[in-house]
């Protein structure tokens, strides 16, 4: 019997990320393992025991001690949803002063498939630099949703658009 495959649940302070639960459930219901690494902005706003016991996994906030042991197996996929301006411009800059995005650029360095979810204000989307940081990670390989994905889409839901998208690449 094969172990479920790992998915890597990078979640950055943005609305959607209040519901971040539901797509645990669906993701899990999918068929994953699913490891949580939280921005320390968004920390506060989840429940962060409930989601532990959901996933069987410490959801990590802060880098571990040099010597400790790895508490999550090593990723298939990485997720990252909601990503958030800041996130997507450090990300692309290869900036690593958070676990969330130290996990990114780890992963985006392995070659791991990793699918982004940008959630961010027009105004923000419109800043002269951000296309740009969009184009840095798509030629990095990183699948970047347009627009705002996690919008309510045809009645599926936010999170309809993240699990064909994690589907996908797990066909690829």
């Amino acid at each position: 019997m094969t172990e479920r495959p790992v998915l890597y649940l990078v979640v950055c302070a943005a609305g959607p990320a209040e519901h971040i639960d539901e797509l645990v459930d669906l993701l899990i219901a999918d068929g994953w393992r699913v490891c949580m690494i939280v921005s320390p902005t968004a920390a506060p706003w989840l429940d962060r025991a409930s989601l532990q016991d959901k996933t069987g996994y410490l959801v990590r906030v802060e880098w571990r001690m040099p010597g400790d042991p790895e508490p999550h197996p090593p990723a298939d996929v990485v997720v990252a949803a909601p990503v958030t301006f800041n996130t997507v411009t450090k990300w692309a800059l290869g900036i690593n002063d958070t676990l969330a995005l130290g996990v990114l650029n780890e992963s985006l360095g392995a070659g791991l498939p990793i699918i982004a979810f940008p959630h961010v204000k027009d105004e923000l989307a419109a800043h002269p630099a951000y296309a740009g940081h969009l184009a840095v990670l798509r030629a990095a390989g990183v699948i970047v949703a347009d627009g705002k994905p996690l919008n309510s889409v045809n009645g599926r839901g936010r999170w309809g658009v993240v699990i064909d998208g994690v589907r996908s690449a797990r066909r690829s």
